[in-house]
């Protein structure tokens, strides 16, 4: 049974992040990664966010923060309802189908919106495959926006349910553009992925499709 850690029950003051060593100890007791919990007080008026939202395509080597990397995720898709499991983003009718995974220095992960968790997929550096552009391999995040056909109705055709996971992909990363320029952060949504090499790496499965990704990190000075 996986048993989740919470970050903020452990007094190492060198956490700052994704620290390689604590990426290794999770991954060989293979213990998904419990975040702090959001910051919902922190952030500007959104009029002034929007007023602020644009792409970059130059980012810092530095990494994010555990703290940051927490509200970014909640911002994108997290649960805002506890009561009823509603999100953060909407998506077509409730299906939910979007997962987040994380690629970073440190590895592969995916968001447990539901235990606000990172659940190590791979202790691999695939960031370089997010893209083709030169900056997705050293940008300190990058999303992927994973849409998971199995959650969607039966009968849905293959045409709707590639409209419907685009839609759904669009709110969340606005959601998180929107983050980015209330906290000072670059970001850019990128459509231009080798999908079957990066799904391969991911080790997705057939009824899995690779809709974008995001890139987040500090903007280069």
């Amino acid at each position: 049974m996986l048993k989740y850690i919470d970050m903020k029950m452990i007094q190492w003051p060198w956490i700052v992040g994704l620290s390689f060593v604590a990426t290794l100890s999770f991954a060989q007791e293979n213990h998904p990664m419990k975040l702090p919990q959001p910051q919902l007080e922190k952030g500007m008026p959104l009029m002034q966010a929007l007023h602020a939202r644009k792409s970059t395509r130059e980012f810092s080597a530095e990494k994010l923060p555990a703290q940051a990397l927490s509200d970014l995720l909640w911002a994108a898709f997290g649960v805002n309802r506890p009561e009823t499991g509603g999100r953060t983003a909407p998506s077509t009718r409730n299906w939910q189908d979007i997962d987040i995974y994380v690629a970073t220095a440190d590895g592969l992960f995916l968001f447990d919106a539901k235990r606000h968790a990172l659940e190590m997929i791979q202790a691999k550096d695939i960031r370089a495959l997010t893209g083709t552009q030169d900056f997705v391999g050293s940008a300190s995040v990058n999303l992927i926006y994973v849409s998971d056909f199995t959650r969607m109705d039966a009968d849905a055709s293959q045409e709707d349910r590639k409209t419907a996971a685009a839609i759904d992909t669009g709110f969340i990363g606005e959601n998180v553009y929107l983050y980015c320029a209330s906290s000072g952060l670059a970001t850019v949504v990128r459509g231009s992925i080798d999908k079957d090499v990066l799904a391969k790496a991911m080790k997705l499965k057939s009824t899995q499709w690779i809709v974008a990704a995001q890139s987040v990190g500090y903007p280069r000075k």
